[in-house]
């Protein structure tokens, strides 16, 4: 007796291995990420959140920051989100050292609204790309804008 196509068969059992392999990959945690818009100093800023990962980068930065080197997608800050703030390492750009930002320590708290982020920081202070043994204290204020 000869036997019988398996076309019909075949394609069945790939459709149903297809659904269950889609299914697998749904059930499946996710990493949380978001992506919003936020305004600084007169900048439009990008934050990208990667489960408890953030960075906030320069979406369409003031004119004034180019002579430092500071373009779309610079990075400003990389840290984490602990409790109810982000702790990490800010940056800060300068005419004089294009490219080659000085980076410092900052941490600070996310308003219970969501729409704030306040980030302090001791940074040392430069001229022209050299220190001088003083710090100051610096603000760094996001105000969330919009999805981007």
């Amino acid at each position: 007796m000869p036997s019988r196509p398996k076309t019909r068969r075949s394609a069945r059992t790939a459709a149903l291995a297809a659904a269950a392999g889609l299914l697998m990959i749904m059930l499946l945690p996710a990493p949380a990420s978001a992506d919003s818009c936020w305004m600084h100093n007169g900048s439009l800023m990008r934050l990208v959140a990667q489960g408890n990962d953030r960075w906030f980068y320069y979406e369409e930065p003031r004119q004034v920051l180019a002579a430092g080197g500071v373009q779309p997608g610079t990075l400003l800050f990389n840290g984490r989100k602990v409790d109810n703030g982000y702790v990490g390492t800010a940056r800060v750009f300068s005419k004089y050292c294009p490219g080659a930002p000085m980076e410092y320590s900052v941490k600070g708290p996310v308003e219970p609204n969501q729409t704030t982020v306040t980030l302090f920081g001791d940074r040392p202070v430069h001229e022209q790309c050299r220190t001088t043994g003083r710090f100051t204290t610096d603000r760094l204020v996001f105000t969330y804008s919009h999805q981007c």
